[in-house]
This record gives C-alpha cells, structure tokens and sequence, in this order.
C-alpha cells in the first residue's frame, strides 16, 4: 500500500485518538463570564456566554418570592449578610427561572457583577472542591442547584449539610448556595415516614433527614397557579414577543393547552405561546419555560 493510500486512514485514526482524549482541564477565571457551568468530570468551570432565561417582569404569580429573592440578592451583592434559599414547589411555576432572572436583574445596573454558576444534582459530592475554587475567585458568586433532591440511601446529603452550615470550613463569605426543588424537605415523604417506622430511635432519624432544609436560611413556596394568573402568564408572552392574536381566541386556546396537558403553570403558558408562534410564523427569541 502506497503512502498516499494510508494517509486517509491514518488522517481518521488521527481524528479517532482525538475525540477519546479527555478535554484539556477547564479553567477557573471567573472574569471569562457572568455564567459558568460546573463540569465535575473535568474539574472546571465551562463559561455560559448567553443565560437562557426570561425577564423578571413576565414571571407571573410569584411576587411577593420574587421580591424576597431580589432584597436577599441585592443584599448579597452589595456585601451584606444573606441567607442561602430554597426554592421549593409546584413544577412549572418559575422556581429556576426566578434564579436566572434575579441574577440578571441584579447585574443590570452593577459595574461588579455577580457571577452564577450552576451545579447538577449528581455532581453534589464534588461541592467543597467547587466551594474551595469560588472561595479563592473573591468574586461574589450564587452556586445554584436546579431540582435538588435525595432518594432512600443517598447520603450525599450530609456532605451538603456540612458546606451549608456546621462544618469546620462551611461556605466561603463570597459564596450564596440557590437551590430548586419540587419537595419542601428535599427528600420524598415516604423516605421520611420509613425513618419515623424502623429506625431505633425515630425522632432523632426524621430531624436528621428534615434538618437539611433548616440548613437554608430562606424558604420561598410556589404553589399551582388559578385559571386567571395562568391567562395572565400567557397574555404577558403575548405582548412581549408581539404577537397579534384576538383574546378571546387566544383565551380560548391557552385553556384547552392547558386543559390536555391536566395543568396550569408557567411552563405550560410558554408551551403555549412557543405552538402559538410557530403556527403564526414568530420567531421567538432565546427563552427558557418559567
């Protein structure tokens, strides 16, 4: 076989060895963006360059949770005390949206801005060396975890109450720990109701496992929505990516979306409104579901 036959294989053994390489370490600069993306394989910070999100103002149904989040982030901003909050709830009602708006909200009129960066559920365990790195940054940072929660025989919980309060290093001053999740104690209640059934000594098993939410400072409840906040929802989609439609018609649809889908929540108005631009021919800007 001539050199010029086995240049096209080597060139795709090349490519192959390549994509098998583990990336090169990510880095830790925070000046590199407002938004960072936790890669616990890598040990790294991968830069978010646009946050997928929506204006504060279009979250419906949630003001007075959105008013506390933004005085307690301000707060923190600017260098005062604050508490880490939890975000706790009915699904599709705005809980990761509320995070990414009020850091945007915030930031709007800051020259120091505050930095989010988002960690995925199962990288838990890789917390206090993430803390360690945003500690030494001195950027002030939100660390957010979006639908926290802990399953029977995961004990990656009490590394999580340790970060939060009550271990030797706890959280570096710069740090504020957001989290979202669907279940008010983290844990569902059957898990909590076993303990309270075979454990020795049960009083003392249930406090252990409820005693991680006490861990959050700020509690925020977001709870289904009636039929007029949802209408409200949707009307504020309208009119903010303009789309033309008549409001009986479009009250019309928006109930029978939400009627097939046995729901109303944010997220089911932004379904909506995302089919409703489609069959109009809207182009819709970069926005996640509240």
């Amino acid at each position: 076989m001539s050199d010029t036959d086995l240049a096209p294989i080597l060139a795709r053994i090349a490519d192959a060895l390549e994509r098998l390489a583990p990336p090169a370490p990510l880095q830790d600069d925070l000046s590199q963006a407002d938004a960072f993306v936790w890669d616990a394989e890598h040990r790294g910070l991968r830069p978010v360059p646009h946050v997928s999100g929506v204006a504060l103002g279009l979250l419906q149904g949630i003001d007075r949770a959105a008013d506390q989040l933004l005085a307690n982030t301000r707060r923190f901003a600017d260098g005062l005390p604050a508490n880490n909050a939890l975000l706790w709830g009915a699904r599709g009602m705005g809980k990761s949206s509320l995070v990414k708006a009020i850091h945007a909200a915030v930031n709007r009129d800051r020259t120091d801005r505050l930095c989010l960066v988002e960690i995925h559920r199962e990288d838990i365990g890789s917390l206090p060396d993430i803390l360690a790195r945003l500690g030494r940054s001195g950027r002030r940072t939100i660390l957010f975890c979006d639908d926290l929660s802990f399953d029977a025989g995961d004990a990656s919980y009490k590394s999580l109450k340790a970060v939060l309060e009550g271990g030797v290093e706890g959280r570096p001053d710069n740090v504020l720990f957001y989290a979202t999740s669907n279940r008010r104690h983290l844990m569902p209640r059957d898990m909590i109701d076993n303990e309270r059934t075979v454990a020795i000594h049960p009083g003392e098993a249930v406090e252990e496992k409820v005693s991680l939410s006490d861990r959050f400072g700020l509690w925020l409840g977001f709870h289904p929505c009636d039929q007029a906040t949802y209408l409200a929802m949707v009307r504020g989609y309208a009119r903010h990516f303009g789309l033309t439609i008549d409001d009986d018609r479009l009250r019309a649809e928006a109930l029978e979306w939400a009627t097939t889908r046995g729901s109303r929540s944010g997220r089911v108005a932004w379904h909506y409104i995302q089919d409703l631009a489609g069959r109009e021919g809207v182009k819709l800007e970069r926005h996640a579901a509240a």
